[in-house]
């Protein structure tokens, strides 16, 4: 693969000659890489990059040079069954993208890594660990940054990874939520979506296809939406700002936690901060709101009194 130095010398991007070239650099220790060391570090032997966006054609228009695309609507999830990717299919694809045992992977993509968080949950899932990070900013702070993107395929030699069986401890299921609202578990619910969505105002964002029909929130659940972890670049709040954002529902650490959201993305950003950058016991509920406002017998807090009409 082309140097991220070369690449930026062939389209005049004289600026970014100016970082510190040291393509053989130890990979940062923490949940996040920074642009400016990926952009330095594109040829590091030890790190393959993807990119999981909202919309994956953004990929085709360009990407960072020598990532990935992962289409979370058909090689993140299982299009059959309503669950995440499975084994064989997502080794398979890991293999094919050249990713071995002691490879880091680091995700990035756009809405401030919606999805790409999504696919670190994933990736954790299937025994990533500390070998799966997130480019902190995503594709907003690189482009901000005028980094380039490059708009080739890349071609990795394959691997024989194994993927170890599926870690459930970072997933809830509908079953772990409901013994939370009946006080069998004292875990805390995270309800990341927007305040009229946790009040019951909507059943769901403007747009969306994915709708419960009953509005509210689960009983018990606090809401911090999860735009509150980010700055206005797109990077995470430090872990002091996070720690107080959360601390002030209650959320310190002192209890697991689940989070939830409408079909359990946004949910795994919040994840991320809470369990990646601070440390806590978190799972994420990846059945969310579609699931529990759709189940029968469930009780719900509507605080706006909404009613399902079909429309």
């Amino acid at each position: 693969m082309k140097s991220i130095r070369n690449i930026l010398a062939g389209i005049g991007f004289t600026a970014a000659l100016a970082l510190p070239f040291a393509a053989q650099a130890t990979v940062p220790e923490g949940p996040l890489v920074s642009a400016e060391w990926l952009a330095d570090n594109l040829d590091h032997p030890d790190i393959r990059v993807f990119e999981v966006s909202v919309d994956p054609g953004l990929y085709e228009r360009g990407h960072i040079a020598g990532a990935v695309n992962l289409d979370w609507h058909t090689e993140l999830v299982d299009s059959v069954s309503r669950d995440i990717a499975q084994r064989d299919a997502f080794q398979a694809k890991l293999r094919e993208a050249g990713v071995g045992p002691e490879t880091t992977v680091i995700l990035y993509g756009d809405n401030n890594n919606w999805f790409a968080a999504w696919g670190a949950w994933v990736f954790d899932v299937y025994g990533f660990g500390d070998k799966v990070k997130l480019l902190d900013g995503g594709r907003k702070y690189w482009e901000a940054k005028g980094l380039p993107f490059d708009t080739r395929t890349p071609e990795h030699a394959a691997t024989t990874l194994d993927l170890p069986e599926r870690n459930n401890a970072l997933r809830a299921r509908l079953s772990d939520v409901i013994a939370t609202v009946e006080k069998q578990k004292d875990d805390v619910l995270v309800d990341i979506r927007s305040a009229p969505e946790y009040e019951g105002k909507v059943f769901a964002p403007e747009g969306v296809k994915e709708l419960a029909v009953r509005a509210g929130h689960i009983p018990g659940a606090v809401n911090v939406p999860w735009g509150k972890a980010v700055a206005e670049d797109g990077r995470f709040k430090s872990p002091e700002e996070l720690k107080a954002i959360y601390a002030e529902v209650g959320v310190d650490g002192s209890k697991p936690v689940i989070t939830y959201c409408r079909i359990g993305e946004r949910s795994s950003h919040t994840w991320f901060a809470l369990s990646r950058i601070l440390g806590y016991d978190v799972r994420n509920y990846d059945g969310s709101w579609t699931e529990y406002g759709n189940s029968v017998g469930v009780p719900v807090v509507n605080l706006a009194g909404t009613v399902w009409t079909g429309k």
